[in-house]
């Protein structure tokens, strides 16, 4: 019997359903909350993502700000924007979009951030409130799957996920945030790379695999337990520059849940992403 489809943009907009009622009450108590982004050049997958982003700031009644920089902007002028956005009471949480042009130091401008306006919830300090799970924005493609798997009543306490990659934005932060003892994690977590040699070893044992490697096609059916939950996370782009995802062909065949390479994992971070903004906006009250 063919997977569950965990159909990301479903679960999504019923996240943006519930983030509009939250914002008409800010509203009401004299709070739009805002989300800011600073795109920084002329990368055209880049301007499209954070346009979305405005988007879905505009469907559930948020404000936005936007700051675009030119290519050969500075660090100077970048770290400039950036306390801009820290010292603006209309903006609750902000973004930089990454990648940026060479000149550009990424963590130097991440650590810039004021880490309670961090709506990416990846500065040094929000990483460390995950690890003790404190109170602070969190890690959204994290939280996403996190939410996703909830959604489908995929099991997570108690069960045995594998983590497919070791990246900042995915694979370390989930690691953390599913061995919490919260709701929706208590799992029992172990984490690969494209450095272990036999990666199926792992993942056959398997009741979740998170696939966030960004290595297309790792992910193939005998490397699957019938009935695992499978969230495809990582994607790259062919030479066509198409998406491919990190799970193959026919695991569908063989996982109980799989989340598509679109409209999976994707609509979740954005969420997400309003989500950190909404909380922020929330806590100012």
């Amino acid at each position: 019997m063919a997977a569950v489809v965990m159909d990301g943009n479903r679960v999504a907009d019923q996240i943006k359903e519930e983030l509009g009622h939250r914002v008409e009450r800010l509203i009401e108590s004299g709070i739009t909350p805002g989300l800011g982004t600073i795109l920084v050049g002329d990368d055209a997958p880049s301007a499209r993502y954070v346009s979305m982003k405005h988007q879905d700031c505009a469907a559930i009644g948020m404000a936005s700000a936007s700051q675009t920089l030119p290519q050969d902007a500075t660090q100077d002028d970048v770290l400039a924007a950036v306390e801009t956005f820290n010292n603006d009471p209309a903006v609750d949480a902000f973004i930089t979009q990454v990648p940026f042009p060479p000149q550009v130091d990424a963590a130097r401008v991440l650590m810039a951030i004021n880490p309670d306006k961090d709506a990416d919830g990846l500065h040094p300090v929000n990483l460390g409130r995950l690890v003790q799970a404190e109170q602070g924005p969190r890690p959204c493609t994290p939280v996403g799957i996190q939410r996703l798997l909830e959604a489908y009543n995929v099991p997570i306490a108690g069960a045995h996920v594998v983590v497919v990659g070791r990246g900042l934005t995915i694979g370390r932060p989930i690691a953390n945030l599913l061995t919490l003892k919260e709701a929706y994690a208590n799992a029992a977590v172990t984490v690969v790379h494209t450095g272990v040699s036999d990666i199926g070893v792992h993942t056959r044992n398997a009741d979740i695999i998170i696939a966030a490697a960004g290595a297309p096609g790792m992910i193939t059916p005998e490397m699957v337990k019938p009935g695992a939950a499978v969230v495809a996370a990582g994607v790259s782009f062919d030479e066509n520059n198409k998406v491919v995802s990190d799970v193959a062909p026919g695991v569908e065949e063989v996982a109980g849940w799989l989340s598509p390479k679109v409209g999976g994992v994707g609509p979740m971070t954005r969420a997400m992403l309003l989500w950190n903004t909404v909380a922020a906006a929330e806590a100012s009250l």
